[in-house]
């Protein structure tokens, strides 16, 4: 999905929300919670939890990646830095790039890519759009995918592939988060973006 964040293709993603799907609820509603978005409960009242996102927050986005073979026997958090990080999916096959390391991995001062936040919705699995099919990267537009059905075989397909077997067909209730995509370090953004 790293492609499609730096290709403009993916605004969206959507998460288990563990709140939700743990009480049971048959309609969600957003609540309206003055200076702190991102609540959700149901409609009378009785349940309330945080979705985890509000409009505005940042994320920093982990991806694999490797440094100078020297470092190779560090760990992440022992890199101090100053060190030169390539993406691996702009890695070239040059003799001094060191072993490969996992995006759970990335430190905070290395990532390329910030996502802020821009709404957040709290919906059933099955809700998905064509729309938001697209928004989540699979395709460019709702023209790629003739006949439409092949986008959602693509959607299940990849739902079912992160969570498990039988997943989609479970129809959880899910986070769905849109934002835009910023090309630079969380930490280096309002100097870059102002």
């Amino acid at each position: 999905m790293i492609e499609a964040l730096l290709a403009g293709r993916k605004t969206q993603t959507r998460r288990l929300c563990r709140h939700a799907n743990d009480e049971h609820l048959v309609h969600v509603v957003q609540i309206d919670v003055p200076s702190e978005p991102g609540w959700f409960g149901d409609e009378e009242g009785d349940v309330r939890f945080f979705s985890g996102y509000a409009p505005g927050d940042r994320l920093w986005v982990r991806e694999a990646w490797r440094t100078h073979k020297a470092y190779d026997d560090l760990k992440p958090s022992e890199l101090g830095g100053e060190e030169t990080v390539w993406p691996e999916l702009d890695r070239d096959n040059c003799d001094y790039h060191g072993r490969y390391r996992h995006g759970r991995f990335m430190p905070r001062w290395a990532s390329r890519l910030t996502l802020v936040v821009t709404d957040v919705r709290v919906q059933r699995l099955q809700a998905i759009t064509l729309g938001d099919i697209c928004a989540e990267g699979l395709g460019s537009s709702i023209y790629d995918f003739k006949p439409v059905q092949r986008a959602f075989d693509a959607w299940i397909a990849l739902w079912d592939s992160i969570n498990g077997e039988g997943a989609w067909a479970r129809n959880p209730w899910v986070t769905a988060v849109s934002f835009d995509v910023r090309k630079g370090n969380i930490d280096n953004l309002e100097a870059a973006h102002g």
